[in-house]
């Protein structure tokens, strides 16, 4: 016998008048297992895509462009933390991933994105909210009348597109009430694709640019109330997305739009329409991204000679300034460095 085995015998002897069935043991409160670091690895989760989000449920698409497409619901699991998901985003699903009515699936890792919309409160506000992930297309959609286009709006879609990442592309609805020119010149001194719709009754050379624009991308609609955004999707892509009218009082539209929501265009691609909104903050924005929504080449006036030829989205900011006072930009330029100043401004900033 080892020299341990004494000592086990004696406590033996010692406690055995004790019975350990009678100990009380604490509930765990929570009635759950104790918490560990490990987590599932979640091996048989099948990958979709999100289509929309609404009040904490997530509409997936499953096998997307397979005959075994479907759309399933699913709700966020507690290992994703305060991680968002967002519409756009690629995730990976456990549990009832048939569609099947009343089945709930749970999206269990978001994959990383390639681009993210984001905005904010307003200027000074650091805190971002998502809009849409891995689209490389924003719409800007505005009026040419009714209601009136606000060129400055524009400028903050386009820093928010470039901040992100994604192609901007102006789209000018509603033609047949007002002239497009005037505001399109706003942003002659860009490399901006501008494309032009009438009010309601598109025609198909209309929808045909617009639909080679959006074929096998994933595209963005930004825009302010009542422009027709949602009028558009449901064009291009056969949906009935609901619409509104613009308060003949305020000439400002209604939101009839309530979530983000992803279309399938049949010639290919995917467009997003969101929300309309009439503000959208920049206090995420890297200042330098606002520098680039300013200018990407100049319009010379006739008898100007440009400065060796430099493209002003590679000037500095200061050369920006004298640059534009000497006129390369004209008339457009001046009310594009007076807009520049304003977001820079409002940021805290300062040009020069």
């Amino acid at each position: 016998m080892s020299w341990w085995s004494d000592g086990d015998e004696a406590d033996d002897e010692e406690y055995s008048e004790y019975d350990e069935s009678s100990v009380r043991v604490r509930p765990n409160p929570k009635a759950n297992r104790p918490r560990t670091k490990q987590r599932p690895a979640y091996a048989e989760a099948e990958e979709g895509v999100v289509w929309t989000v609404d009040r904490g449920r997530y509409g997936v698409l499953m096998d997307a462009g397979t005959p075994e497409e479907r759309e399933i619901t699913t709700a966020r699991a507690r290992e994703l933390g305060k991680k968002s998901v967002v519409t756009g985003d690629r995730v990976d699903v456990v549990g009832d991933t048939t569609g099947a009515e009343g089945s709930l699936a749970r999206i269990v890792r978001v994959h990383e994105r390639t681009t993210l919309l984001r905005r904010s409160a307003d200027d000074t506000d650091a805190v971002e909210r998502v809009i849409v992930a891995n689209a490389d297309q924003m719409l800007i959609v505005v009026a040419a009348a009714d209601p009136e286009p606000r060129p400055r709006l524009v400028d903050r879609y386009l820093v928010a597109a470039f901040d992100a990442g994604v192609q901007p592309i102006l789209c000018i609805t509603k033609t047949d009430l007002a002239d497009p020119e005037p505001f399109a010149a706003h942003f002659s001194c860009l490399d901006l694709r501008v494309v032009t719709t009438s009010s309601t009754k598109f025609t198909e050379q209309e929808l045909a640019e617009l639909r080679s624009i959006l074929d096998g991308h994933v595209t963005v609609t930004v825009g302010h109330s009542g422009v027709g955004k949602s009028t558009l999707v449901n064009a291009l892509t056969g949906s009935n997305r609901a619409v509104g009218v613009v308060n003949t009082v305020t000439g400002r539209g209604r939101h009839t739009s309530s979530s983000t929501v992803s279309f399938k265009v049949p010639s290919g691609g995917w467009i997003i329409d969101t929300p309309g909104v009439r503000s959208f903050g920049l206090g995420h924005v890297n200042p330098e991204n606002i520098l680039q929504s300013f200018a990407s080449h100049a319009v010379f006036p006739d008898g100007y000679r440009p400065r060796d030829g430099i493209p002003l989205d590679q000037a500095h900011d200061w050369e920006i300034v004298d640059r534009v006072a000497a006129g390369e930009l004209g008339q457009v330029g001046r009310e594009r460095m007076e807009s520049l100043q304003t977001l820079l401004g409002n940021r805290g900033s300062s040009v020069g």
